[in-house]
């Protein structure tokens, strides 16, 4: 099938394949046709298998071919609001701002010939000008929850002509804490609309959120629930806890490795860990809540020129991240919660290219390791790198998660979850809830979530946010499908 069989206009046609792509993923093959009948979709596929242009598309489609109906004109004429502003018709809401801004670039790389005006609205960043563009008009608006929501509290929007609504990355945006901005958002959006949802797994929460929010949906799943990607090769080192440093600077140089995204659990350990690549001779830059708007670009677009060797990230950043081809992925630290894992590798082997996931894992860690390895149904292949062999000797120590930690011996000589708090904090992450899984942190107003005070290692609460996902995207050389964002990020 080609792009040129699903039923869009000819700008739309011509801007794809000046992005090189001539034949569209699974999930574009079915969401495209689904989303241009008009209704309702609930559609669920892994990380890199181009969601976001399966509803980009269509939607400037829609939108560019439907006459408002106020203005009573023809091919995408302007739907004008009460004050005579060209009004939002489309609202993308997403967890994270670098989403948000990789989405919206999509929409204008994808839109460029067409006549509809978008902008991206998230926190972090002064809200005058955003207000400036919106007394202008906009067509499309994607946004942040806490942001959007501020907008609205001081009456600079209105939401009022929306009549397409799309819920991108559902499962992060619960993960983070927005539930509760989700509801208030929907209660402002018209009822009389197309809902979108979008997902990487479809778990019992995303469906309660869709069975609000969709009216008899199509269902489009193009992977299994919570399945890594097929086409990454992934392998352990298990390695001492204090000589995990020393191992990964080990196999970027002794592998000439370029282009490598290290993912740890806390954004004091990513800063840690940056300063040690970067004494070792590597390039390295850290991504996380902590940095401001402009480092974090300047970091994404670095890594993604080949400046940077090596991107430090934290666990949200899983999800924004999209680089075709992006070789490696390294776990410095494994995470607490296993689906993160699969988010995590999601950023190697995407769009029929392969890519290599290495977990460096210590004896602390093997309760995560488990936990992955049974949500995925696999043993992941384990590989000792000479020199590198762990002390047989080394005993599991607690790990500290927010206030509470993962001990190492449960009354039964398992391990335990929740005990006090009170063993070394080596690492940090989202606490589990009763029954193993993440809870649910109180959102912030830029677009964030804001977890539990972790204690540093002095013993001193520290308050720490995790970061948001990357507004990069590389363009293959042609012939498949086009992923979510654009070119030249």
């Amino acid at each position: 099938m080609k792009f040129d069989e699903l039923g869009l206009s000819e700008p739309i046609l011509r801007a794809v394949r000046e992005q090189g792509y001539e034949t569209p993923t699974p999930v574009q093959a079915q969401a495209i046709p689904a989303v241009l009948n008009g209704g309702d979709l609930m559609a669920g596929a892994q990380t890199g298998t181009g969601k976001t242009a399966g509803f980009v598309l269509p939607m400037l489609q829609r939108l560019s071919s439907q006459a408002g109906p106020r203005d009573g004109h023809s091919h995408g004429a302007p739907l004008r609001d009460a004050r005579g502003r060209i009004a939002i018709r489309a609202l993308i809401l997403t967890p994270t701002r670098e989403l948000a801004a990789q989405v919206e670039e999509s929409v204008r790389t994808y839109g460029k010939h067409l006549k509809l005006s978008s902008m991206v609205m998230f926190g972090g960043v002064g809200m005058q000008p955003q207000i400036d563009r919106l007394r202008k008009g906009v067509d499309i608006l994607v946004a942040t929850p806490g942001r959007l929501l501020d907008h609205h509290g001081q009456r600079t929007l209105d939401l009022s002509q929306v009549q397409i609504f799309v819920l991108d990355e559902a499962d992060r945006m619960l993960d983070m804490g927005f539930i509760h901005d989700i509801k208030k958002v929907l209660a402002v959006l018209p009822q009389k609309k197309q809902s979108l949802l979008f997902s990487a797994t479809f778990s019992d929460d995303i469906k309660a959120l869709a069975d609000r929010l969709l009216n008899q949906p199509a269902l489009i799943e193009v992977a299994r629930r919570n399945a890594p990607a097929e086409l990454v090769a992934q392998r352990v080192h298990p390695v001492s806890r204090e000589r995990k440093k020393e191992l990964l600077a080990h196999l970027i140089l002794q592998g000439d490795w370029h282009q490598v995204l290290v993912f740890t659990r806390m954004k004091h350990g990513a800063n840690r860990l940056t300063e040690y690549l970067n004494k070792s001779g590597i390039t390295a830059m850290a991504i996380h809540g902590n940095k401001s708007q402009t480092a974090r670009t300047k970091a994404l677009a670095d890594f993604k020129s080949g400046e940077l060797r090596v991107l430090v990230a934290t666990d949200i950043a899983a999800r924004g991240i999209d680089i075709d081809q992006l070789p490696h992925v390294v776990n410095f630290e494994l995470p607490n919660v296993p689906e993160d894992y699969v988010h995590r590798i999601g950023r190697t082997g995407r769009a029929g290219a392969s890519g290599e996931a290495i977990s460096l894992v210590c004896v602390d860690e093997e309760l995560f390791l488990r936990d992955i390895q049974r949500l995925i149904h696999r043993e992941i292949p384990r590989e000792v790198i000479r020199g590198f062999e762990p002390d047989p000797n080394e005993k599991a120590e607690p790990i500290v998660l927010g206030r509470m930690t993962i001990g190492v011996r449960g009354p039964r000589g398992g391990a335990s979850r929740g005990a006090p708090s009170g063993g070394r904090p080596n690492s940090g992450g989202r606490p589990p809830r009763p029954g193993g899984r993440p809870p649910q942190p109180s959102q912030g107003r830029t677009g964030h979530a804001q977890p539990a005070p972790v204690p540093a290692r002095g013993g001193q609460p520290s308050t720490s946010r995790p970061s948001g996902g990357s507004a990069l995207t590389h363009r293959p050389a042609g012939g498949r499908g086009p992923r979510g964002g654009g070119h030249g990020r």
